[in-house]
């Protein structure tokens, strides 16, 4: 394939709609565990005295996923910078597609006793594994296809992946809530949300059986450029980058987490707001960040991704003061609830996330670039995302109900973000230790 081949709009376009619809399905699978973590699994999986417990324990399943996800980053990042990109993407969403199929097959504590969580376990597991590989893969489809003064648009796309599969899974949830009775739904309604994925699947590697191999890594291939430990190289000779982008991936991953998972069970059990209207609430933020995101990453192509990130982090973090005093004084109020979540969640957030892939992408050149961003991502998803959950419902018990703690946390979190992302801005202005290819997009 030429490169004018290559950088032809429509092919660019189809490409990056299969990474687009790929992701979906795999962030669907990923985040529906988590919409149901703390109002179905610690009921039926994780039988405690303590409500507390229970939900904590729940979350620490969710949080195994995260864990589980460097490992498949690591093994994914390998073989797609050593074979290609194309094949890697079609494995991992098999794996995760058998996964959340057989998680909504899984007996319940009460009929199959320790070996139901052990079983979940282990599934999340496998659900790790598959988005660990997943993500590195779908954003370098769209980066590596689009035009270089493009690429924070284009790479964008594949993000808003994150923002659909949240969306669906907190809809098909609050579906099913609003069909079904409580004992209907815990029964078996949840089951039904993870069944669905099969079909979500087959339409998936329908789509990605049918892209071509991405024209900067054909070029690695043909010129016999692949590196023989990927991470290795990543690690040695990029020790900085590596460093800055975990720290500029802190905010993403607690403010996600602490709106798109823990809001639910804050809402539900802690302010007694309805189970369906808190996951609508969600669902609308999800919505809006499918126009926030690729604007946020078109908007890095002019006017850069540091000074974007870098606003986007200080301004996401004070948002969640404003969310959770909007939520505490709400008074039932689903309106004030509902934009106590949409305007930091599917506003704020977009701001991060719209040029972190592009961001990350640049950190590293080709023949390492998805060993590089998929270390970074899925490693720092340990503490800034797989935790989060557990971290939030700790600070909410010892602040007896209020939410200032978390929002502490956040803040933290934001700042530590916005100066990795300066640092990554100043690197890149004076070339210090980087490449050609890294420059800034």
């Amino acid at each position: 394939m030429s490169q004018a081949q290559a950088r032809d709009p429509a092919e660019v376009r189809r490409v990056v709609t299969a990474s687009l619809i790929g992701a979906t399905i795999e962030w669907y699978d990923f985040f529906l565990y988590g919409v149901v973590a703390g109002i179905v699994f610690n009921k039926l999986f994780f039988p405690a005295d303590d409500p507390l417990v229970a939900t904590m324990l729940a979350y620490g399943t969710f949080a195994v996923g995260f864990v589980s996800r460097p490992l498949g980053g690591v093994i994914f990042g390998h073989f797609g910078d050593k074979l290609g990109r194309k094949s890697m993407l079609v494995m991992t969403l098999m794996i995760m597609g058998i996964a959340t199929v057989l998680i909504g097959l899984v007996p319940t504590y009460e009929q199959i006793g320790i070996w139901a969580p052990i079983l979940l376990l282990v599934l999340r597991v496998a659900q790790g594994i598959g988005l660990g590989g997943e993500w590195g893969g779908a954003v370098l489809m769209a980066f590596e296809y689009a035009p270089k003064e493009r690429r924070g648009f284009y790479a964008s796309i594949p993000q808003i992946g994150l923002a659909l599969g949240l969306c669906m899974a907190s809809g098909v949830v609050a579906l099913l809530s609003w069909l079904l009775s409580d004992a209907q739904f815990l029964a078996w309604g949840w089951r039904v949300a993870f069944l669905l994925s099969f079909l979500l699947v087959v339409v998936g590697m329908y789509i990605r059986l049918n892209v071509m191999e991405t024209p900067e890594f054909a070029k690695v291939k043909d010129a016999g450029e692949e590196i023989k430990l990927p991470i290795k190289e990543v690690i040695t000779k990029y020790p900085g980058n590596v460093l800055a982008g975990m720290g500029a991936r802190y905010i993403d991953g607690v403010f996600f987490n602490v709106f798109g998972v823990f809001s639910i069970a804050y809402l539900t059990q802690t302010l007694d707001i309805p189970r369906t209207d808190a996951l609508l609430g969600v669902m609308a933020a999800a919505l809006v960040m499918v126009v926030t995101i690729p604007f946020f990453g078109g908007l890095s192509d002019r006017i850069g991704r540091t000074r974007i990130y870098f606003w986007g982090s200080l301004l996401t973090g004070l948002s969640a003061f404003a969310g959770f005093w909007l939520m505490k004084h709400s008074g039932g109020s689903l309106t004030t609830v509902w934009f106590a979540i949409i305007i930091p969640f599917g506003v704020f957030y977009a701001a991060v996330y719209g040029p972190e892939a592009a961001l990350f992408a640049e950190l590293f050149d080709a023949r390492v670039r998805y060993s590089g961003i998929s270390f970074v991502y899925q490693f720092s998803g340990i503490f800034a995302s797989g935790i989060t959950p557990i971290i939030a419902t700790y600070l909410l018990q010892k602040g007896h109900g209020e939410p200032w703690l978390i929002c502490a946390y956040v803040g933290f979190a934001a700042v530590v973000s916005a100066l990795s992302a300066r640092w990554i801005g100043r690197r890149k202005r004076v070339g210090a230790a980087l490449r050609p290819a890294c420059a800034d997009g």
